[in-house]
């Protein structure tokens, strides 16, 4: 497997654009995408659980459960949640704008925005630069669409692989946004994955699922499960392996290569929490089940105790342990043992249900690290699981006490 540049535009047959539709007047970059495969493709996605939730997302639900789709569009500065009909009549109008200028069917045109909850989406600004998004498609697109779909973000996501896959070059490439309001259960996130693989429906579908569990829904910045969380997967067969319509050995590549761009994206969002400073993960080893592992681990960096705490670079372990018992997940405090460890070298705070006598100093370098690993052992089995976070910063109160204005 190797790293390539292209983002969305990575594998054969897909292109993208970005333009500035003037969503928000005080915004001057782009703030619309359109990303698009010159082939049918088969398509899977996953949406938030929030009860709440947004018309393009209740849209893109329903055009992508035949599992076919062939464009998406996506815009920021809206989120186009709790609008009602005159929403749920935009995202129609966004589907419809792409679908008539790139001669698709509007079922076949996946929807998303992201934004401020609760105003009109001024859809006729989107509509007026369809043209210009088409007519701007390119390889080289993927540089201002990533720009496109960022809010809150402080620096674009995006990545890409080339894998073998049946004897054939398979690409994979992917871009997202989400810096605030990420609690991801499927933050505010949004994820796309396009691929030249062939792989059937089902199979696609599978993959996302499976791989989402230990990589998305594994991230935490605030605790807030976003009314518009969407992640899509558009595969077009272009790169001419047999199909995958089973869970062989090439289904397992697939897989393998997706969890790899899927892990690095979900560690770059919660490294870009808002106002973040540190990126702290927590693996949990030693678990009864693979379940219990993500569920510890995702109450840990979910704490804004212990959020706070690394924000203060204080090695407050205790908190941890608080975490992990009120999560519901299944472990033995008693045989349970806690390090940190980061560059700049790791340190054993607590041992098999006993508080360790530790370097304070040390404790306090480790954690200064931009990035740095609370490692839970436990005595219950043989699973483990890992779970991506932030530190809880002064600047994250600013950001959002004022977003709306």
């Amino acid at each position: 497997m190797e790293f390539i540049d292209g983002g969305v535009a990575a594998p054969q047959g897909f292109t993208t654009n970005g333009v500035l539709s003037g969503i928000k007047a005080s915004r001057t970059k782009p703030d619309t995408a359109v990303i698009f495969s010159e082939r049918m493709c088969t398509a899977a996605g996953v949406f938030t659980q929030n009860k709440v939730k947004a018309e393009c997302v209740k849209l893109s639900k329903s055009h992508v459960s035949d599992g076919k789709a062939q464009a998406i569009i996506v815009n920021s500065g809206n989120a186009n949640a709790c609008t009602g009909e005159q929403g749920a009549l935009a995202a129609r109008r966004m589907a419809q704008a792409v679908a008539n200028k790139l001669q698709l069917q509007e079922t076949d045109v996946l929807v998303c925005s992201t934004g401020v909850i609760g105003q009109q989406l001024p859809v006729e600004k989107i509509e007026a630069k369809i043209s210009d998004l088409v007519a701007g498609l390119s390889k080289e697109g993927h540089e201002v669409a990533r720009e496109a779909i960022m809010t809150t973000d402080t620096r674009y996501k995006e990545a890409a692989v080339e894998t073998v896959i049946g004897g054939k070059a398979v690409r994979l490439g992917t871009m997202a946004k989400g810096s605030g309001m990420i609690h991801i259960n499927m933050g505010t996130m949004l994820g796309f994955i396009t691929t030249d693989c062939a792989i059937s429906a089902d199979m696609l579908n599978k993959a996302l699922r499976e791989s989402v569990a230990g990589t998305y829904n594994c991230v935490s910045v605030d605790g807030d499960t976003s009314t518009n969380d969407t992640l899509l997967i558009l595969a077009n067969g272009m790169a001419g392996n047999q199909e995958i319509t089973t869970e062989n050995d090439d289904y397992q590549a697939f897989l393998l290569a997706l969890n790899q761009l899927n892990t690095i994206m979900a560690k770059r969002i919660a490294a870009d929490g808002e106002g973040a400073e540190h990126l702290v993960e927590c693996q949990v080893q030693g678990a009864a089940s693979v379940e219990d592992a993500r569920i510890l681990a995702k109450a840990v960096i979910s704490s804004n105790l212990v959020k706070a705490a690394f924000f203060g670079k204080d090695a407050n372990w205790g908190r941890i342990l608080c975490a992990m018992g009120y999560s519901g997940g299944n472990f033995t405090p008693e045989k349970t043992s806690v390090s940190f460890v980061s560059k700049a070298g790791s340190i054993q705070v607590f041992q098999r249900g006993v508080p360790l006598n530790f370097d304070e100093e040390l404790a306090r370098k480790i954690l200064t690290e931009d990035e740095t690993c609370i490692m839970v052992e436990l005595q219950d089995g043989t699973c483990s699981g890992t779970a991506w976070g932030c530190d809880l910063t002064y600047e994250y109160v600013k950001i959002n006490g004022d977003y709306r204005t």
